[in-house]
């Protein structure tokens, strides 16, 4: 009893760990995602990212890596940039870019891992790209894809209406005094609707790491086996166990530890890592923003496009001598708390959170049935807001 009491007490503070290393980046990813609700007019959005070709990927890739977001804030960011009118290749591009080429990712990556996957999670996140555009091209369901655009609407919850502050010029839209109030209403239905599956990811890689043995992962992820079959296999199971484990892109660097550390190939764990964007509550995500089917086609797609993403990385640095040993343990450093640099930018956008949560509470939406939000009158004017 006092074992399991101990391990008990281990998963707790794992999960409170895995929170505080990735809260910041979560506050950053809902409030993005907020500013761009309020401001971005689908007719901008048309413009810059309408289409799937070779500019707009690198667009869509470099607004992503500028976000710093987690998964779960980059699905609705997604949401946004294709509810108004980006391609479906920019859209995935997006998230992709942004839970794989953050800045703040790869310093973690660096700290807890060492440099290589630090690399290999960037590189990994252009091959990404890459793929999934080249998947999504051969495979495009256009119906599937309109559709998708316009599930809202067709499900008869609420209606679906442009929500862009007033303005001409995105200078004045930002300068807008509506704008701030409308960006705490957007960050805090982010937050009520996506909190519980956050919690449960955290809580459910915390109990992993401190209730699953070392030898399990060996035996799961052939340890033993010769690379021919070691090497595939992991690419292929790396992202099954990411959506089991549901834990959020930074969340799910301790748990991709543990499994290096119990014998993963280097391509499984990059793929463990990669595959934080069809872990199942953001499989559910995908379900209730698009339906049912071009969630299903999302999860398709981006479960082939992560396995060659990790052969290839596996591949390419085993061929150059770049893969590191088996000697990580990152237990004790999630579990000890102190003043760094995630201390102070958890200070910072707790208190932007706390801000944005408190105006939104001073300027309530209203509700209608079945939980969803209706357009409000407002200042004189009336605005509509995108619900979850």
């Amino acid at each position: 009893m006092p074992d399991i009491i101990d391990k008990f007490g281990q998963a707790l503070l794992m999960a409170a760990g895995m929170a505080w290393q990735t809260g910041w980046t979560l506050v950053l990813g809902f409030t993005i995602s907020a500013l761009l609700q309020s401001i971005v007019s689908t007719e901008q959005m048309k413009r810059a990212l309408g289409r799937s070709g070779p500019k707009e990927l690198v667009l869509a890739s470099l607004a992503g890596a500028a976000s710093s977001s987690c998964s779960y804030a980059s699905a609705a960011i997604m949401r946004t940039l294709f509810k108004k009118g980006a391609a479906l290749a920019t859209s995935l591009a997006f998230m992709f870019a942004s839970t794989n080429l953050v800045l703040e990712l790869g310093i973690i990556l660096y700290l807890l891992l060492g440099w290589q996957f630090m690399a290999g999670e960037w590189i990994g996140g252009i091959v990404l790209v890459a793929v999934m555009s080249v998947l999504v091209k051969l495979t495009y369901p256009k119906r599937l894809a309109k559709e998708a655009r316009q599930h809202e609407e067709a499900s008869g919850g609420h209606n679906h209406m442009s929500m862009t502050v007033e303005g001409d010029t995105l200078g004045q839209r930002l300068t807008n005094p509506e704008t701030r109030v409308r960006v705490a209403q957007n960050f805090a239905m982010e937050w009520t609707m996506l909190w519980k599956d956050l919690a449960i990811g955290f809580l459910v890689g915390g109990f992993l790491s401190a209730f699953v043995p070392d030898a399990f992962w060996k035996a799961l992820f052939f340890t033993d086996a010769s690379p021919w079959v070691k090497i595939p296999l992991n690419a292929l199971l790396g992202p099954v166990i990411a959506v089991l484990t549901f834990v959020c892109s930074i969340g799910n660097v301790p748990l991709a530890a543990v499994l290096w550390g119990g014998g993963a190939s280097f391509g499984g764990v990059l793929a463990f890592l990669y595959a934080d964007l069809i872990v199942l509550p953001l499989l559910d995500t995908y379900r209730r923003y698009f339906g049912w089917r071009m969630a299903a086609y999302i999860g398709g797609v981006f479960y082939a496009t992560m396995v060659i993403a990790s052969l290839v990385i596996d591949l390419s640095f085993t061929g150059l001598g770049l893969v590191p040993s088996h000697d990580t343990d990152v237990r004790a450093h999630l579990t000890h708390f102190s003043m760094n640099y995630t201390f102070w930018l958890n200070l910072v956008f707790g208190t932007l959170g706390a801000y944005l949560w408190w105006v939104s509470r001073k300027h309530p939406m209203q509700h209608g049935h079945g939980g969803h939000d209706h357009a409000q009158q407002h200042g004189g004017e009336q605005h509509a807001h995108h619900h979850r």
